[in-house]
């Protein structure tokens, strides 16, 4: 699947990209095709999830059975464009409710502007080695709320990824410090950028615009035209300043436990 230079709308391949990229978190399992789900085995909500289910004929035992592959796990339900018509409220039929909403944001990279560079004692570097992956990782979870309990296991699985060929990591330094960090993902012709975060202690220096940058410059130097990610509340504010457009949502449900 490829994307049309500068074509934004082309919702297909945004998708694709989002979707291949947490794929690459099923370390314990995934399942790609009319379901579509990963299952990392990490204590973490955002790392175990359904992607999409395009087919509702058999709605309740497709969610008893994702249910149980989903047990003594937090996981979410994401609902896009790509899942069937009317997901979302049969999902809350079947007692799902909705944790919150996330734009899929898209931007023509031959109309991207150069950031402003962040403060001259930050330096923006690619992530290379076990080690500095590690400091990546922590500077990530940390920034997300997620428990650092996990971060060895999730260092072990970015590490593993078997689609690594497509990511670049970058990170920035303040005085040795890893205090932000963004991710390129190259798929369908598409840049995706994610896990971008900024230490809480860093926030407002235009430290997330730049990393964004970053990964989004790459992505235009490999010969990419559309970036795409999914942005939280915060980023809804700030990515439409870089020239991202929203073109479509996800919705987000949390189902009971089985």
């Amino acid at each position: 699947m490829t994307v049309n230079a500068n074509d934004v709308s082309d919702l297909a391949p945004l998708l694709a990209n989002c979707r291949d990229y947490w794929l690459g978190w099923g370390a314990s399992e995934i399942a790609d095709g009319e379901l579509t789900y990963y299952r990392s085995g990490l204590a973490d909500g955002q790392l175990n999830g359904v992607l999409r289910l395009s087919d509702t004929d058999q709605l309740e035992q497709t969610v008893k059975h994702t249910a149980d592959r989903m047990a003594g796990l937090p996981w979410m339900w994401w609902v896009g464009p790509d899942s069937a018509p009317d997901m979302a409220n049969r999902l809350v039929d079947h007692g799902a409710v909705k944790l919150g909403a996330s734009p899929i944001m898209a931007i023509s990279l031959d109309r991207l502007a150069p950031a402003e560079g962040p403060a001259e004692d930050l330096k923006i570097e690619t992530v290379e080695g076990a080690d500095a992956l590690r400091e990546w990782v922590e500077s990530f979870i940390t920034s997300f709320g997620v428990t650092p309990q996990i971060i060895d296991d999730a260092t072990r699985i970015e590490a593993e990824r078997p689609d690594s060929a497509r990511i670049t990591r970058f990170a920035v330094r303040r005085d040795g410090r890893v205090v932000g960090t963004s991710l390129l993902y190259e798929a369908h012709g598409v840049a995706g950028v994610y896990v971008v975060s900024t230490a809480p202690d860093h926030r407002r220096q235009g430290i997330g615009t730049a990393l964004s940058t970053a990964a989004l410059t790459t992505g235009r130097e490999h010969g990419l035209h559309v970036g795409t990610l999914q942005a939280s509340p915060l980023g809804a504010l700030v990515y439409p300043r870089m020239g991202f457009e929203t073109v479509a949502e996800y919705q987000l449900f949390g189902l009971p436990a089985a």
